[in-house]
């Protein structure tokens, strides 16, 4: 899914740039509530799919990675919902103390970072569970001839 981390490093850029805010803070929650909106939809389509296919260790792992992705997508939304917040009293020249503010994109860059690190993970595991067995039959072909 490359909405996640799409949606991450822009919130990320929001959080630490107050000019990229001003003009993305609005499409980076819309698309962190798609986001968190296509995640278990994409979660569902595994599922539909795992019981189709032989059952391995892999693909377990590879499930139970893509069944945490809400999680960092929720937390992505939250962040997303936060810069709104911050950027809509800015607007209005009541911004949030400096403290405050420190403490939200912190929790912003941590979510960014963390949904990004996920589904690297949770696509890594995938595309083990795929191809695992196709580059160990590669690797010890390749030995053999040795």
């Amino acid at each position: 899914m490359v909405l996640g981390p799409l949606t991450a490093v822009l919130a990320i850029l929001c959080a630490l740039w107050p000019a990229a805010r001003q003009r993305l803070v609005w499409p980076v929650l819309a698309m962190a509530a798609a986001t968190a909106v296509l995640t278990p939809i994409a979660a569902e389509a595994g599922e539909w799919l795992e019981h189709k296919v032989e059952e391995t260790a892999a693909l377990e792992t590879h499930e139970h990675l893509g069944k945490t992705m809400i999680y960092f997508a929720l937390a992505l939304l939250v962040a997303a919902i936060l810069l709104a917040v911050l950027h809509v009293r800015e607007q209005r020249g009541t911004p949030l103390s400096k403290v405050l503010s420190a403490v939200l994109t912190v929790f912003i860059v941590i979510a960014g970072v963390a949904t990004t690190v996920q589904v690297y993970r949770v696509g890594h595991s995938g595309a083990e569970s795929v191809w695992g067995d196709a580059l160990q039959q590669g690797q010890q072909s390749e030995a053999d001839e040795d």
